[in-house]
């Protein structure tokens, strides 16, 4: 496509004009199918003292505990899933926590300014630093399977890593760019229970999925690669989080378009939490599923921790 006509085409999406006719260029304006996910509860706000957050990047959720990565205030922050306070887990440890994983009896939690993957217990102790040969840099997001070995989406590395159970480099997907297998910016990755993985493609604006082997599947997003804003169906504004619930569907954080969005296993548009045009921005930045279906999220900009409904 001409850079003339891909400009006329931005264009017009800005202005609205092309709301009725996206449909034809990538799958932008469709129905939902199934009822948007409804916000339940919140709790939290901005500050330093337990309970309060200085924006949240992660969260992990198990059958009684909610694990949230307060990254300006440095730690990880353990709550009851009513929202009660329990107790901090790696201050003076981690430096900037992004998003997390519990696999088993623990925590993973992938640390953007330390270069690194730290381990836990759940109830606290430092158990482990994971990290390749040739290092991490700036990773963003962890998945571990029930061997012990790790996915690891090392952001400014432009790669996807997995380690073995023992720590040691097993192999890696890697190339900056926006062809099948390439990435820009990697934020998080998911693992389903047969064995295949997601990629929250940060700044490519879309979803890889690769099979339990590592090999390409599939990719949805934006058309053209564009970084478009609005209510469009399956498009993103840059992709932050991604998590996987008992029935499969994917749910995936669209943090620059305020909202979550649900998708079939293999990529089939669900539903989309509904943006708030009179909120602050830059909300919604990493999710997990429950295995009871209900959506947990952090909300960047209002400092809290948000629940939300999931329909089967």
């Amino acid at each position: 496509m001409s850079i003339i006509i891909r400009r006329i085409i931005v264009g017009l999406l800005a202005t609205g004009l092309l709301m009725l006719s996206v449909v034809f260029i990538g799958g932008g304006i469709q129905w939902d199918r199934q009822q948007p996910p409804q916000l339940l509860a919140t709790w939290g706000a901005k500050g330093t003292a337990p309970g309060q957050f200085n924006e949240p990047t992660g969260i992990a959720v198990t059958a009684t505990e909610v694990f949230v990565s307060d990254a300006r205030n440095a730690r990880i922050q353990v709550f009851d899933r009513n929202g009660v306070f329990k107790r901090v887990i790696g201050r003076d440890v981690v430096a900037r926590p992004m998003n997390l994983d519990v696999a088993g009896d623990k925590l993973y939690v992938a640390d953007y300014f330390a270069d690194v993957i730290h381990v836990f217990s759940l109830q606290g102790d430092h158990l482990q630093v994971l990290s390749p040969e040739d290092g991490l840099d700036s990773p963003g997001g962890v998945a571990a399977r029930a061997d012990g070995s790790v996915l690891i989406a090392d952001t400014y590395g432009q790669r996807i890593v997995e380690l073995a159970a023992d720590g040691r480099l097993a192999r890696s997907w890697s190339g900056q760019g926006a062809k099948a297998g390439q990435f820009s910016y990697p934020t998080d990755v998911a693992l389903a229970a047969d064995g295949s993985f997601y990629v929250a493609d940060g700044y490519n604006d879309r979803i890889q999925q690769f099979d339990a082997d590592g090999r390409f599947q599939r990719k949805w997003g934006g058309p053209f690669g564009m970084n478009i804003f609005g209510p469009f169906k399956g498009w993103f504004a840059t992709v932050t989080s991604v998590a996987v619930g008992p029935d499969g569907q994917l749910v995936a954080a669209d943090f620059y378009n305020d909202r979550l969005q649900v998708f079939s296993a293999s990529g089939t548009f669900q539903s989309a939490s509904l943006i708030d045009f009179s909120g602050p921005g830059h909300t919604e930045i990493a999710v997990d599923v429950d295995a009871d279906g209900t959506i947990w999220s952090v909300n960047f900009a209002m400092h809290r921790v948000e629940q939300w409904s999931l329909a089967p």
